[in-house]
């Protein structure tokens, strides 16, 4: 039998497999046994190294996934180790699972994989054609960049062991994410980077020197010999350059022409290609001017300016590999807690709620939980920039990846694993990774346009240079190739966002979608929200009111019960009002209003008075709270009691709110709080307009309103009532600690208690995009200038190479100005507006 797409060992050769070349079809290495393992590919038989390669070609073809083969740029997946099944069945386990794999909607697992051995393009679009095909596989999403994959499943349709089998099915290997292997792999890319760089150097040096005499010599200083020498060590100092340094750019270029598009490389690769031969010509025939130290000089260039971009686009992402390695691998549990002390190592993904852990001075926290025993102080800077280490003390939170400061302290379990904030955040900054703002989208819809149009002149101008002086047609098709190269265009916008979402990081302000970089900047008004936003959120129950024959601890073991189904901070005050409430069933949320559910046999309500007086309640006018807030219990016979709660305004608020009113921004209040506890809360931040009593639609409805007025809205409020109204506002920021789901639909996330980071962060923003605009611009107004002069013969190909260069270099320093963060705030004290033409 012969497989499918394969032929016998002592199969004939057909003469199209006979001038095959050498190497492996599928994977590029030596085949050492010619005839011995092939496979037919579009009809013609095909060479491979050994079974295994034969193997995985056989798996692409009867996955119908021959179009790999041609639109893949170049070998894909040779030296990948395949792992046995029962090693991938590992994965399967749910102690193992719970590290990495996290529940999506509808009961779907998500999972993010690192792929060995994508090497283009190509093997991108094959992984996600091949995972999307497996039966169970909801969704599947390779990043080139980063090389992971983000994969969703149904359990009940695949398991994860078959999908990892999958991907090494055709080729390549797949594993759970490890940090420490993507900066191996990064490692890796920057060495040969730095390589082909080093070779295009060197050569450029040498081959300088070999063309300086010509540069120099008078008529008839130099003999035609040592001409001749001369350009033929120039050739061949040049030829690794071309083959090795430049490599990327022909790869690319042919990548691009066989998927029948025409991207960046294709005018630098034509330039590169052109200026070559015609100088080999030159020196074959001993006719014509050489351009070898123009062809060294561009490629060194250009490969200079992609390594600062890349240098740049790698500090930026120090930030998420910062907050990787943040979450300790191994903790301290006390498994005899609190009977005894004895610790014993284990990792930190197999912490579970409830368990108890001694965090030790210098050691970070392996996961979420709240102090049980002892005090210190703790540094969170690597979620919040702040510097100033917070006190903790028994019953106070503390987050995974912080770091225990001044003394030991024993820690119960909340959240571990991917359920911690810490991984909340690292999603959302990968997330903001993936996203494309606007003008990201139109430069890439228009690149191909732009390319064309570069060949459309280059060739326009060959042309009439040939029919004017046919010795300098080429000159002039290469210096408008080089020299109109849309290398800055292209990292024009891409830079200066990948620099500004790591300053933004430091300063504690996580973009999870970069387009509202973009969008920030034109921001007019910001609604701001009242509790948990400019006040901490943290209530306390400060007075109880019964009204009838319940006493003061059976209306709040109710109101216990009924706010045990909600996380809305009043809900929070008042469970911590009582030692133990009892049960509620049937509970029913009305965002923004109240709850009601059934305690026993009795049906409750506990909700504002506008709440209740909806549902019909009479609701007794009582002497005011004044600015505290209140809530209102009753059942169906009226009014039970009211509960006085007190909130604290955060000390930076009132200097937040100047700091927006300093920028030019409106500001508003809307609160579903009281009028007088709204009105407290605007006076003492010097806000003029607020709402009070208001629903999630009111909200909805007030940033509708204004938008329709042309306003840009800035929404910044915590909750999950405020989730409708965060999705609408043009752009939005939520407070980490306020409830996922809002977190979830804002652009950007404060992932500490200063308020007044949000002034300094929307500065830097709107800094951000005067520096797009200055880097789209310039490399505007260098491609308007330089075609018209390299058309006119005015522009070499070396000083192509050189403008080209220098045009991306400046585009990618100027972006990294912004590294640099002003300051921390209000709160610091030192931060100002930037200015309108900084």
């Amino acid at each position: 039998m012969v497989p499918a797409g394969g032929t016998r060992a002592d199969a004939p050769m057909s003469p199209d497999a006979r001038r095959e070349p050498a190497g492996c079809f599928h994977c590029g290495l030596a085949v050492t046994a010619p005839g011995r393992f092939t496979v037919v590919v579009a009809g013609v038989p095909r060479q491979m190294c050994c079974a295994g390669c034969q193997a995985v070609t056989e798996s692409i073809l009867g996955a119908g996934l021959e179009a790999f083969y041609r639109t893949r740029s170049e070998a894909g997946s040779a030296g990948v180790e395949a792992a046995s099944l029962a090693e991938l069945e590992i994965y399967d386990r749910p102690e193992v699972q719970a590290g990495f794999v996290e529940p999506g909607p509808e009961g779907s697992r998500e999972a993010t994989l690192i792929v060995e051995g994508i090497t283009c393009a190509a093997c991108v679009w094959l992984n996600e054609q091949h995972l999307q095909r497996l039966p169970g596989v909801l969704q599947a999403d390779v990043n080139y960049t980063t090389r992971r994959a983000r994969v969703r499943w149904d359990p009940a349709q695949v398991r994860l062991s078959a999908i990892l089998q999958a991907i090494q099915d055709i080729g390549y290997r797949a594993a759970p994410h490890d940090s420490a292997a993507a900066e191996q792999l990064e490692k890796r890319e920057r060495r040969t980077a730095l390589w082909r760089l080093f070779v295009a150097a060197f050569g450029m040096m040498q081959v300088m020197m070999y063309a300086y005499p010509a540069y120099i010599a008078g008529e008839g200083d130099m003999g035609t010999d040592i001409a001749s020498l001369l350009r033929w060590a120039s050739l061949v100092l040049t030829l690794p350059v071309v083959l090795y340094s430049a490599q990327p750019f022909f790869l690319g270029a042919w990548r691009d022409l066989r998927l029948g598009r025409l991207g960046m490389d294709v005018p630098v690769a034509l330039g590169v290609a052109a200026a070559f031969l015609g100088s080999c010509h030159a020196t074959w025939t001993g006719t014509g001017e050489v351009y070898f130290d123009s062809v060294t000089m561009f490629v060194f260039f250009l490969l200079a300016g992609r390594w600062l971009e890349q240098s740049a686009r790698g500090r930026a992402g120090e930030a998420l590999r910062h907050l990787l390695r943040a979450m300790p691998a191994r903790a301290n549990r006390l498994p005899g807690w609190p009977g005894h002390r004895e610790t014993e190592v284990v990792p930190g993904l197999a912490l579970q709620p409830g368990d108890h852990v001694l965090v030790r001075p210098g050691d970070a926290f392996p996961a979420d939980g709240t102090v049980v025993d002892g005090e210190t102080r703790v540094d969170e800077s690597v979620l919040t920039g702040e510097s100033l280490p917070q006190a903790r003390r028994p019953g106070t939170a503390v987050t995974g990846g912080t770091t225990n400061v001044s003394d030991p302290v024993v820690v119960r379990v909340e959240h571990s694993g991917a359920a911690t904030r810490l991984s909340a955040i690292v999603r959302l900054v990968e997330t903001a990774h993936r996203d494309r703002p606007r003008l990201m989208q139109l430069a890439d819809r228009y690149a191909g346009t732009f390319v064309a149009a570069v060949l459309v002149v280059a060739l326009v101008a060959a042309g009439a240079w040939w029919s004017v002086d046919p010795d300098r047609a080429l000159v002039v098709a290469v210096a408008v190739l080089v020299v109109t190269c849309p290398c800055a265009l292209s990292l024009a916008m891409p830079a200066a966002l990948t620099v500004a979402i790591g300053a933004l990081a430091r300063m504690g302000l996580v973009v999870t979608r970069s387009r509202a970089i973009e969008t920030a900047a034109r921001v007019t008004h910001v609604v701001l929200d009242k509790t948990g936003t400019l006040t901490a959120g943290v209530f306390r129950v400060i007075g109880v009111t019964p009204i009838g024959a319940r006493t003061r601890e059976e209306v709040c073991a109710i109101a216990a019960a009924l706010a045990g189904g909600t996380d809305h901070p009043v809900a929070r005050a008042l469970r911590g009002a009582v030692e133990r409430a009892p049960d509620a069933t049937g509970l029913r949320h009305h965002p923004g209003a109240g709850v009601e559910a059934a305690v026993g046999d009795v049906w409750y309500r506990l909700g504002s008075r506008r709440f209740l007086e909806q549902a019909g309640v009479a609701v007794p006018d009582l002497p005011g709270p004044g600015s505290s807030t209140e809530a209102w219990l009753a059942d169906a016979n009226g009014v039970l009691a009211r509960f006085e709660l007190g909130d604290q305004l955060r000390p930076d608020a009132a200097d937040t709110v100047r700091a927006f009113r300093d920028i030019g921004w409106t500001v508003i209040l809307a609160s579903g709080d009281r009028p007088e506890a709204v009105a407290a809360v605007a006076r003492q931040c010097g806000i003029a307009q607020w709402h009070a009593a208001c629903t999630p639609e009111d909200k909805h409805r007030l940033v509708a309103g204004l938008q329709t007025g042309g306003a840009v809205v800035c929404m910044v409020g915590d909750g999950v009532n405020d989730a409708p109204v965060i999705a609408q506002a043009d752009v939005s920021v939520a407070m980490a600690g306020g409830a996922v789901l809002a977190q979830q639909a804002a652009d950007l996330v404060l992932t500490g208690e200063r308020l007044g980071a949000l002034p300094a962060a929307f500065a830097h923003a709107a800094r951000t995009m005067r520096i797009v605009r200055q880097n789209l611009s310039w490399a505007f107004a260098y491609n308007l200038l330089a075609v018209p002069l390299a058309a006119l013969g005015f522009v070499s190909p070396w000083a192509a190479g050189l403008g080209m260069a220098a045009s991306s270099v400046l585009v990618v320093f100027n972006a990294l100005r912004l590294r640099a963060v002003s300051s921390t705030g209000p709160a610091g004290h030192a931060w100002r507006p930037v200015p309108a033409g900084a």
